[in-house]
């Protein structure tokens, strides 16, 4: 299996490919820059976590990939309070990312469970 094929980086790759979009004309360059980039991280992690050869190194890069999740739900939130975001693109942006970090969590466990285990 490649990193492609899992579930988590496709979801989170269509995810950041919509917040590109969504934000492509967006003024606000700070905010832009650091919700896009934040978007970025999360698919780039899982994809080099996958690609490290030690569980331990995996680990932790999904560990960053779940972390950029958090950032990235934060953002949505503050780009929904000041109007970058309607209610409705949060809400699926804001379930998804949910979505997101329960997968990675999972996937996190089960590392440190095959850890445990050596």
């Amino acid at each position: 299996m490649q990193f492609e094929e899992m579930e988590v980086w496709r979801r989170s790759t269509s995810l950041c490919i919509q917040m590109y979009r969504h934000f492509r004309g967006c003024r606000d360059f700070g905010f832009k820059d650091q919700i896009t980039r934040s978007a970025l991280s999360v698919p780039s992690n899982i994809a080099e976590g996958y690609e490290r050869l030690s569980l331990k190194d995996r680990g932790r890069f999904w560990s960053y990939a779940k972390g950029s999740v958090g950032e990235l739900r934060t953002q949505i939130h503050i780009g929904t309070e000041i109007d970058y975001i309607n209610e409705d693109i949060a809400g699926q942006w804001l379930s998804e990312t949910d979505q997101l970090s329960r997968m990675l969590g999972a996937l996190i466990h089960g590392i440190r469970r095959q850890l445990d285990e050596c």
